[in-house]
């Protein structure tokens, strides 16, 4: 093996890593023979100098095989997932998995935990009673098989090296490459064993990806990479300007995903995307000829209730309650103090800060200031009011659901300043670009 100081040198100088050598130096930060300090001084050097696709592809298979792998080969059918790189109410993955599986895809979905100003999935889910959001692999195998999907968090063993090198780029200002933030997301999807995969990259005020740019960039890295490896893949870049759902929390969230399902209400920004991933995913993996066909047959399994039943089936095999469908409003947690926001004046919304909105339900302890902190599951946002949106005396800015006055109080502070009103926005499609490995 090389030394790795001499690795790190080659990367500094601004020379093209070999493959054999990338996979080395990952299998032994793995092992822990490379230190902290080398990672660390790794990680600063591809910022600074960037990867080439090659190098970005070898990456994302050392960090894949520093743990298990997973195969499907006995559920005989298309094994795909989808991943957000997340933002403000984005709870697609809650109907996305359900109404995936029931339009015939197997879907081993292995999501995180909120990271900054955007929620995680795996919060959302803890907030439905008894729900085992990280069960074993052979639970995990087996809700897969027989229900169709299984929306889990990352286990100990599935790509541990992206485990220790994130923890490390997180403290030395090396979060945001985009080749390392590439492997970071896709290591984990080939661990996890995939076929098909869809990205929904977000860009605007509540993205980490803020502008138009960066969000294509990393786009475009994660599906060249991405197929590079192996995996085929396309994305979309979607709009981040507002909150995708009306509704920003943990267990609101949930609510507002079963009120999708069952059809008691769909926001239309949320539909809109969550179809279109769906149906780019159906393409890829064989079951739809176009995104038209594939859009019929996704909204079939939400008329027909099969998707509802989906999430349901999910929820009861994963130790939550059977009746989830039923009578979520009376299982989900709830905050004691539910209230509404006035605008401080009449007007027609024309901006938001939608990562304000995202920063407003961690301060009412529904998100995380460090890692180690508990969420409130039953604290959010709910009735968010979108662009071109009239707000005033009979239209609140949102409900606040709190835990006590004077985190309410704050939280009101918030969601007020995070609005602006003028002349109204032209309202166009949440769904900007697709980029799929044709168009690169």
């Amino acid at each position: 093996m090389m030394l790795a100081q001499e690795f790190i040198r080659q990367k500094r100088d601004g020379r093209e890593l070999a493959s054999a050598d990338i996979a080395e130096f990952i299998s032994g930060l793995t092992r822990n023979e490379v230190s902290e300090g080398q990672a660390a001084a790794f990680a600063m050097a591809v910022f600074l100098r960037g990867m080439t696709r090659a190098e970005a592809v070898a990456l994302t298979r050392a960090m894949r095989d520093s743990g298990t792998v997973l195969s499907w080969k006995d559920i005989g059918r298309p094994i795909v997932d989808k991943h957000s790189t997340g933002g403000v109410g984005d709870n697609v993955s809650l109907m996305l998995a359900p109404m995936l599986a029931a339009a015939g895809a197997a879907v081993p979905m292995i999501s995180g935990r909120g990271l900054g100003h955007t929620g995680g999935t795996l919060d959302k889910l803890d907030s439905i009673p008894g729900y085992v959001s990280q069960p074993d692999i052979d639970l995990f195998r087996k809700v897969v098989k027989e229900v169709g999907c299984a929306i889990i968090g990352q286990t100990a063993d599935l790509a541990p090296a992206d485990k220790r090198l994130y923890a490390i780029r997180d403290v030395t200002g090396t979060v945001e490459s985009v080749p390392l933030i590439t492997a970071s997301i896709l290591s984990k999807k080939l661990a996890a064993g995939l076929e098909e995969l869809v990205l929904d990259v977000k860009t605007g005020t509540g993205a980490f990806m803020a502008t138009a740019e960066a969000a294509r960039e990393l786009t475009e890295s994660l599906v060249s990479v991405a197929n590079g490896a192996g995996l085929r893949t396309s994305a979309l870049i979607t709009d981040m300007n507002e909150p995708l759902a009306s509704a920003a929390g943990n267990a609101v969230e949930v609510a507002n995903a079963l009120d999708y399902l069952t059809g008691e209400k769909r926001d239309a920004r949320l539909h809109a995307v969550t179809v279109a991933l769906g149906a780019e995913l159906l393409v890829l993996a064989g079951l739809a000829k176009n995104a038209a066909e594939g859009s019929v047959s996704l909204e079939k399994t939400l008329t027909s209730g099969a998707a509802a039943e989906r999430f349901a089936a999910m929820t009861r095999a994963l130790r939550g309650p059977k009746d989830i469908l039923e009578k979520h409003k009376s299982l989900l947690p709830k905050a004691p103090i539910i209230r509404p926001v006035m605008a401080e004046a009449e007007g027609i919304v024309s901006h938001i800060d939608t990562r304000a909105l995202g920063i407003a339900v961690i301060e009412l302890g529904g998100g995380r200031r460090v890692a180690s902190d508990r969420i409130d599951h039953a604290v959010g946002l709910t009735g968010l009011a979108g662009l071109a949106a009239p707000a005033g005396r009979d239209h609140p800015l949102g409900l606040v659901h709190a835990r006590d006055e004077a985190s309410f109080a704050r939280a009101a502070d918030m969601v007020r300043k995070a609005y602006r009103f003028g002349k109204a926005p032209a309202v166009s499609s949440p769904v900007l670009t697709r980029i799929g490995p044709e168009t690169l």
